[in-house]
């Protein structure tokens, strides 16, 4: 077969096959056969029953090859394709993905000619193959396949010169290469899921259902998310014309600005595209979750020669699906729009946009989970074993004796089989955890992947966004030190010098939308606290006191690839460059450095601050026309130092108690952000991360090689990457983004990821990197972030919970969740009301237990409200209930709500409306609780259905069997079993011993033979007892059922075995509720021993009359109670020794890493 290896961060290996024709497909001419002989031979020798069976076995066997073609790709292939040595011989592709990308998928291969070539150079046309909305092109030069190449890593001078598709063929040849702008997820996702939905097979039906309308409902919200259908003006063919969005093609020069739809809403920027004349300010949320607009600048600063990055460069590239709120044209730039917008070129389209790669990722990142894991099939398998066991005992026997019915023989030995796997299955793991996602929701959490429930019983490992997540997004402004020399913070801002107070006044890029003031909260923070004014028309002004008023110039904005951003201001005719950025940047741009400098600012750093350092530097006499026209380096260099600019960004009240009670309960913490790593090292010391003393991994002084640095730079220990594990046993690691970049280049991300407790400066693709390292040396993630920036980790880790600060932690007072529940109660009588209030209190004003804080103290009390008040404050109520039913997009089903794009909540499993870290540990809780009723669940079932292949197969034969009552109210007692311990509450808090992660482990194992060897025991003497009462008497086995002794002391037993199961196997503390404190089990299991004990003394002879139980001896009666006892005993004791003698552990982990990092070490050398 012809292979290709792509080795992308989509596609890994490409894989050339040819479909087979109808006729010679593995499916179709074998059938074809066996069925003829069938027809030939089988139906004229054998009788027609007999014959029946045999083809009826046929037809399983056609269905199943049927079904796993469906199920796996790999047998799709082998049935339905060929291999092939030529790429023109192929047809189609299989492709594997790059790892953790989700599964494999067979796409169709296209072969198209070139425009302008001959028929006869088939040859040289294009090969091609769509996978995943993304296009991939063979090049023969690379012998690969590639992606196709979009215009966005050119030189600045090309996209200056850029006047669009000249002529009528380019843009033909353009809409052929790209295709049109469309961008609408249609069925091709759907697909999909109807496979999942029809051959998940242990699915009940009602449960499925529920679980396809609540994807569906997610579907239809992303296929709402298309390229609006706005008109735009496009220069072609050398004149400005109006196309629609979806007609844009990459090249395209375009004329962008504000525009609002009928209803008044921005219209979304149709396409990426960068801006070469004007600037924007956008609001990107739809795409990082931040609600701060970023102002777009375009690219005339910028050298010619100067190649585009969009990474770095995105101050200059407007993204698809952001809103623009307001633009200015650039009047002096010799091309004009007839409309006055900027203007712009289109550098990528459709699915290629960084929205289009946004919905990828949450539609392909990774692998299905589901609950028919591999472990349920082998657990199955396992008990299948025993059944055949029992069928096969059953035949041999049934075969012995000619007078047997064969058709009762077999229907016999396939009742044995199929009763072992039970029914019920997947019906008790739905409840488990549909209990799980109705507390969540109860608790403002929505689930989107019900089955990654019991993964959070698992996680070992808990990684944590730090800004927004641990800490709040509010800044504080502290004040500035270092400006006249001291290193004391000064915080009144009277005392700073001049230059210093307009440096913060005016060095931002803060801007008026719509009469309001938006931009960066540290900016704002800064203006705030010097108490300045900043105008409209970009002027700064001090609120009171004698200082001037700042004009603004021109903007040279923030780029994180330089870590600073300049102005020029004018101040009274006289104008000056204003510098601001980080300190160790600033640091190379001062012509003095302070002898303090670097002692001063990393002083502050260390305290977990934010520091910024102020420069200027005076310009000469000059028009405003130069001022702006000056090159960005020179406005840069050669400055005059002003101070340190601190501030604070306060950890969320509950972030330490939260990560205290995670990292008490077994679990391992780290930190994931894109701060600076003192300030990163500060944080993770104050909720419990880092512990042990911290190590830095820096650049070495001399330049050469790595060094670990303590935060106080007092121990300096050189880097090996073979020494990680053993400097983890001793320090806390911390590394930053561009050390991430040099042990991805050496290959060491194996053997230092997994030991580091803070990375810091990381991109969102290295955030994702770290999850997949975590995944592939065993950890269970989970991850907590609140921005779309996490939405690879996000998607990546096992759990991963996106945080939406929807709703502020509750203060204590009034609670708005008590004052809308009372609302409801007292003023609002309508049934659409009332849901909106528990919504309301679902939803808000909750703390880490769920539970509202403070008491209720809206009781509209005549004597405090006037009659207008109370109008009034039920009014407002109703007006917030409203905005938060809209905000919560909410039906009332109990499903997770659809939310927008920008939440994560669509990428993410979980998605938290709290502004707190606590919902991890809900999360955690329910997880642990569900993994634990699932694990007994498998015991319970497993423990019947052992009890149930013998009774079936051994017993059956001897002609004991269930009266029609008796098995209806032992499945009854049964339902109610499953139905509470399933409805178990987990404990309010995280225990440091964990659940067994996994069925397949030693304690369950000897539990359930332990425990099947002494009910098997008891079930043999009891019955063997019952025997030695009973007259001689021919059974016949075949015959119906009619009461005797063996039967009724069977059925007793039956019904003891199943209490004892349930009791002994419940299990309560350290996760869930114990027996006593979950009430309807307890109540469940007393009566069910009442019962036991009253039809066993004989107590009611009517009832057991009704039962079809015959009387006991006295003496049979009073061993059988004796024996029951006895039994719970036993098993009771048995139960609760391997549970002492096999604890949940945390994985072995170590073990694992260094098995994947040797494995890597020896790829390398080949």
């Amino acid at each position: 077969m012809l292979k290709y290896e792509v080795g992308g961060k989509v596609v890994e290996r490409v894989e050339l096959v040819r479909k087979k024709q109808f006729g010679w497909r593995l499916d179709v001419w074998p059938f074809a056969i066996v069925y003829g002989v069938w027809l030939t031979t089988i139906l004229p020798t054998l009788d027609f029953v007999d014959a029946a069976i045999v083809l009826a076995a046929f037809l399983v066997l056609h269905i199943l090859v049927f079904l796993f073609t469906a199920w796996s790709v790999g047998f799709h292939c082998f049935i339905h394709f060929s291999k092939v040595n030529d790429i023109h011989q192929a047809d189609a592709c299989k492709i594997t993905p790059a790892k953790f990308s989700g599964s494999k998928e067979v796409v169709p291969l296209h072969f198209r000619k070139q425009l302008g070539l001959s028929s006869s150079s088939v040859e040289q046309g294009e090969i091609y193959f769509d996978f995943r909305k993304q296009r991939f092109i063979y090049s023969k030069e690379k012998e690969t396949f590639c992606k196709l190449p979009y215009p966005t890593k050119e030189a600045f001078g090309y996209y200056l010169k850029s006047t669009g598709h000249g002529t009528e063929a380019k843009v033909v040849a353009a809409t052929d290469k790209w295709g049109r702008n469309v961008f609408c997820v249609g069925l091709w996702c759907l697909d999909e899921y109807w496979y999942y939905s029809l051959f998940t097979l242990f699915m009940l039906f009602m449960f499925e259902s529920t679980m396809a309308k609540s994807r569906l409902k997610t579907l239809t919200e992303l296929r709402r998310v298309r390229v609006d259908n706005q008109t735009l003006m496009v220069h072609r063919c050398g004149k400005w014309v109006k196309l629609s969005g979806t007609d844009l093609l990459p090249g395209d020069v375009v004329s962008i600005g504000r525009s609002s739809g009928q209803t008044g809403e921005d219209k979304s920027v149709p396409a990426d595209m960068l801006i070469i004349a004007g600037s924007a300010i956008v609001n990107e949320a739809i795409l990082t979750g931040e609600s701060t607009p970023q102002w777009k600048v375009s690219i005339m600063s910028r050298g010619t020669e100067e190649r585009l990055s969009v990474k770095r460069d995105k101050g200059h590239v407007l993204f698809g699906g952001t809103k623009i709120l307001q633009h200015t044209p650039d009047k002096s730039f010799p091309q004009k729009t007839p409309d006055g917008g900027c203007i712009a070129v289109v550098l990528r389209t459709g699915f290629e946009t960084s929205q289009g790669k946004l919905m990828r990722t949450i539609l392909f990142s990774t692998e299905r989970v589901t609950a028919n894991s591999w472990e349920s099939g082998l657990f199955i398998l396992f008990l299948v074993v025993f059944a055949v066991i029992a069928a096969g005992y059953v035949l041999k026997k049934g075969l012995e004796d000619p007078t047997r019915s064969k058709y009762k023989l077999i229907l016999s030995c396939s009742l044995i089989i199929t009763s072992v796997i039970p029914p019920e299955l997947p019906m008790e793991l739905s409840i488990a955890v549909n209990t799980s996602l109705i507390a969540l929701a109860r608790r403002g959490i929505y689930c989107t992947e019900p089955f990654r429930i019991p993964f959070a019983g698992k996680v070992d490992i808990c990684c944590f966004d730090k800004t927004g997540t641990l800490t709040s997004d509010d800044m504080e402004f502290c004040g500035v030190v270092g400006s006249n020399g001291s290193l004391n913070l000064e915080s009144d801002t009277t005392k700073l010098p001049a230059r210093t107070v307009e440096i913060l006044a005016s060095c931002h890029a803060l801007v008026f939308v719509d009469n309001k003031l938006v931009g960066d909260p540290l900016e704002k923070a800064a203006l705030k606290g010097i108490d300045w004014s900043y105008k409209s028309d970009e002027k700064a002004m001090p609120k009171r006191g004698s200082g001037h008023a700042v004009q603004i110039v021109q903007r040279h904005h923030f780029a994180s690839h330089l870590k600073r951003m300049a102005v020029i201001v004018r101040i009274e005719e006289e104008f000056f460059a204003f510098v601001k950025g980080a300190p160790e940047t600033i640091q190379h741009r001062l012509t003095d450095v302070p002898s303090s400098y670097v002692e001063t600012y990393k002083k502050y750093t260390r305290q977990g601050s934010r520091v910024l350092a102020l420069a200027f530097k005076s310009l000469p006499d000059m028009t405003v026309s130069e001022a702006r026209s000056l090159d960005r380096e020179a406005v840069e260099s050669s400055l005059t130092f002003a101070g340190f600019a601190v501030f604070n960004c306060p950890i969320r009240a509950d972030s330490a108690a939260v990560l205290s009670e995670l990292k008490g309960s077994s679990h391992d913490l780290v930190m994931i952000t894109g701060d600076q790593a003192l300030t990163a090292c500060h944080v993770a010391s104050q909720v419990h991360i880092v512990s042990k003393p911290a190590l830095i991994l820096c650049p070495g002084r001399d330049g050469e090689g790595y060094e670990w640095i303590s935060p106080d730079e007092k121990d300096k220990i050189p880097f090996s990457e073979k020494k990680v594990e053993a400097l983890s046993e001793t320090h806390d690691l911390c590394i930053g983004g561009d050390c991430m970049e040099m042990l991805q280049q050496t290959g060491a991300t194996l053997r230092v990821i997994p030991f580091v407790k803070v990375f810091a400066r990381v991109a969102p693709e290295q955030k994702e990197l770290i999850m997949t390292t975590f995944k592939t040396v065993g950890r269970m993630t989970l991850m907590c972030g609140d921005g779309t920036n996490d939405v690879g980790a996000l998607k990546q880790a096992h759990v991963g919970v996106a945080l939406l600060n929807a709703v502020p932690p509750a203060q204590t007072g009034t609670s708005q969740s008590e004052s809308s529940k009372d609302e409801s109660g007292k003023a609002v009588k309508t049934k659409k009301l009332k849901s909106a209030s528990e919504v309301a209190g679902k939803s808000s004003g909750l703390n880490a237990d769920g539970s509202s804080k403070g008491k209720p103290v809206a009781r509209l009390d005549s004597t405090n409200n006037s009659t207008s008040n109370r109008h009034s404050v039920a009014l407002e109520r109703q007006q917030r209930l409203k905005k938060l039913m809209e905000e919560l997009n909410e039906e009332g089903d109990g499903r997770a709500p659809i939310v927008k794009l920008g939440d994560a909540s669509m990428a993410s499993p979980f998605t938290a409306k709290h502004a707190s870290v606590a919902p991890t540990t809900d999360i955690i809780r329910q997880g642990r609780s569900t993994l634990v009723t699932t694990l007994q669940m498998f015991k319970i079932l497993g423990l019947n259905c052992l009890a149930t292949a013998y009774v079936l197969s051994v017993m059956y034969l001897d002609g004991v069997k269930l009266g029609d009552v008796q098995a209806t109210i032992s499945g009854v007692f049964t339902a109610a079993f499953f139905l509470f311990i399933s409805h178990a509450r987990p404990l309010p808090t995280l225990s440091a011993e964990r659940p067994h992660p996994n069925i397949f482990c030693s304690y369950v194992f000897l539990s359930l033979l332990g425990q099947f060897a002494i009910h098997l025991f008891f079930l043999i003497s009891s019955v063997q007892e019952a025997e030695k009462y009973m007259p001689e008497e021919c059974i016949e086995p075949d015959s119906d059922f009619h009461p005797n002794l063996v039967n009724t002391v069977s059925y007793m037993v039956n019904m003891m075995l199943q209490v004892a199961t349930f009791a002994v196997n419940y299990m309560g503390h350290p996760f869930n509720q114990s027996v006593t404190e979950n009430k309807p089990f307890l109540y469940a299991l007393l009566s069910a021993v009442g019962f036991f004990v009253v039809i066993t003394s004989d107590l009611f002879r009517n009832l057991n009359d009704s039962l079809k139980l015959v009387p006991l001896p006295v003496g049979l009666r009073n061993k059988l109670l004796v024996w029951a006892f006895v039994m719970f005993l036993a098993c009771y004791s048995w139960e609760r020794l391997l549970r002492w003698a096999f604890p949940g552990k945390i994985p072995a982990w170590k073990k694992r890493q260094r098995l994947a990092a040797a494995n890597l070490e020896k790829k390398k050398h080949d």
